[in-house]
């Protein structure tokens, strides 16, 4: 008979504590191979009708398909997504629970620290699902038909114009802070709950200009609703071929400015959940029919290969935006 070789006892007395976690480590083990059993919910911390719910609406039916359950998608509106976020945040981390996160996250919690959520240590990045540019527009009726136009009328009467965004640190908000603070002028920053809200501000005066993001700016243009006056991408956008970026319109290259969106989960979400989710992810944003009704809402799909890169993106992006807000003087 063979003699049974035993671990000598100083090596199996570090090993003692974690016995009653075995049970434990187990069970978790087994969920995330069985994951997932039940539907998803997709937390939207923008409004109902915006640009980036509607394309999480878009991108939730494909991604269902490819991970075997629906994935519900639900809007937490409030404080420019920050609600959203921190809600996300504190779910548990099980993989049942996803934020759409946007580089207007990054911002918020640069302006304003206190906010209950941070990016980049209470997340998971599971791939960056899209990249956009913001439309610089003033309501239809306006007398402002460019964006010099725009600087000339704040330069003559400082502190009067207003401008309208989404929430504090939003894509709308850094993007008008951005051309202010290059351009020398004074503006107001009125804040709402959402970029929706950007429309009915313009239209009833309460705001002369705003930057909502491509998706929610390009119907409104097309219904006449909106004038647009300039982008923010490195490129003109097809679907408004005719107006200028703004940094073609004022020469300034630090004007390029693109809003991201990606999905998130809770941090410690078990890696084999949040490999499946990746592979999921990529295959639905490769579905013809979602890059399609990206592009004609003016969004790239530009997704990351592995959470790996996008968080790598995620934290470079945090440099890039510091600088930004601490350029421009942008407080909470």
């Amino acid at each position: 008979m063979k003699r049974r070789q035993l671990l000598p006892l100083p090596a199996v007395l570090p090993l003692l504590p974690l016995l009653p976690l075995l049970p434990l480590l187990a069970s978790a083990a087994r969920a995330a191979a069985a994951w997932p059993d039940k539907p998803l919910r997709m937390v939207v911390p923008f409004p109902a009708g915006s640009g980036p719910d509607l394309l999480s609406r878009r991108m939730a039916e494909p991604l269902g398909a490819a991970l075997g359950q629906s994935v519900v998608v639900e809007n937490k509106v409030g404080a420019g997504g920050a609600i959203g976020a921190e809600l996300v945040a504190q779910a548990p981390a099980d993989g049942y629970t996803v934020l759409l996160g946007a580089s207007t996250h990054v911002t918020q919690k640069l302006i304003s620290p206190q906010l209950k959520f941070d990016p980049l240590t209470q997340f998971e990045h599971v791939t960056r699902v899209a990249v956009s540019p913001s439309v610089l527009v003033v309501a239809a009726a306006s007398p402002y038909r460019t964006v010099m136009d725009l600087v000339e009328a704040a330069r003559k009467e400082p502190n009067k114009l207003v401008y309208a965004s989404g929430g504090n640190g939003s894509a709308a908000h850094l993007a008008a802070a951005a051309m202010a603070t290059a351009m020398k002028i004074d503006v107001r920053h009125v804040p709402y709950r959402g970029s929706t809200d950007i429309l009915p501000a313009l239209m009833n005066a309460d705001a002369q200009f705003g930057f909502p993001i491509a998706a929610t700016a390009l119907p409104l243009v097309a219904q006449g609703k909106l004038r647009a006056l300039a982008t923010t991408g490195a490129a003109r956008l097809p679907q408004i071929a005719d107006v200028p970026t703004l940094k073609e319109s004022l020469g300034l290259d630090e004007l390029v400015l693109d809003a991201w969106s990606g999905i998130w989960v809770p941090a410690r979400t078990p890696q084999p959940v949040l490999m499946r989710l990746n592979t999921a992810l990529l295959k639905a944003l490769a579905d013809p029919g979602v890059r399609d009704s990206f592009e004609k809402a003016g969004t790239q799909p530009a997704p990351t290969r592995t959470p790996a890169e996008f968080t790598r993106f995620v934290q470079a992006e945090t440099v890039k935006y510091a600088r930004l807000v601490i350029a421009a003087r942008i407080g909470a």
